[in-house]
């Protein structure tokens, strides 16, 4: 897909007008029609704003395909959490942006308006994928003013690419080194039912778990 035909494909897929997509990117909406004629090309400046106003990496925008697997997109995350000492799972959904082997991570909030007196918070993060070994690593931190914590993360990704299970640890509510399972997934079923078969694992994870909606 051409540079011009990304613009146009994912502002329609976004619901977006040229005129609230050039409010987004700081440029008048003829220049956007511009763009999606092929008959000007964004500075880089421009280019940033317009790939986060759509919610793609900079290499989409440029009608680059990623040779790797296609992780980006709308995903679901599952996670083993506390608060005061009480277990609690927390799924919601996040998006992912990739850019070649990079990932941009941007999840919501998982209980919704009493979030942050649950201990929940939206948060930001940045995953690198490791072709050889099909694993991620990488951060994350939150995205709510007044929330400090922070912290890593470990996945394994699985052969189809459609999940992930791994490991989090961080400052957390609970402490300054808490740990816990994760799950990301393309639907909220495999998140939630991946998840709640490995939270309670003590040993190493040696095989893929098998649930209704993964076998």
């Amino acid at each position: 897909m051409a540079a011009n035909d990304v613009i146009e494909h994912y502002r329609i897929r976004k619901g977006l007008t040229q005129s609230r997509l050039a409010e987004l990117a700081g440029v008048t909406a003829r220049q956007i029609g511009r763009y999606e004629e092929g008959s000007q090309a964004p500075t880089l400046p421009v280019a940033v704003k317009l790939a986060d106003a759509l919610g793609i990496s900079l290499t989409e925008l440029a009608g680059r395909a990623s040779t790797g697997p296609s992780l980006g997109g709308e995903w679901w995350a599952s996670w083993q959490t506390w608060k005061d000492g009480e277990e609690r799972i927390d799924t919601h959904p996040l998006h992912i942006a990739q850019d070649g082997d990079f990932l941009i991570l941007d999840g919501e909030r998982a209980q919704g308006e009493n979030a942050l007196e649950l201990g929940d918070y939206a948060w930001v993060g940045e995953l690198r994928l490791h072709r050889d070994t099909g694993t991620l690593l990488g951060w994350y931190e939150s995205n709510d003013e007044g929330v400090r914590t922070a912290g890593s993360y470990y996945f394994a990704l699985h052969p189809q690419g459609q999940h992930a299970i791994g490991i989090w640890a961080g400052l957390d509510y609970d402490g300054i080194v808490v740990r816990g399972w994760g799950v990301l997934a393309r639907s909220q079923a495999v998140a939630e039912q991946q998840l709640l078969a490995v939270k309670d694992q003590k040993e190493n994870l040696k095989t893929w778990p098998t649930t209704a909606t993964s076998s």
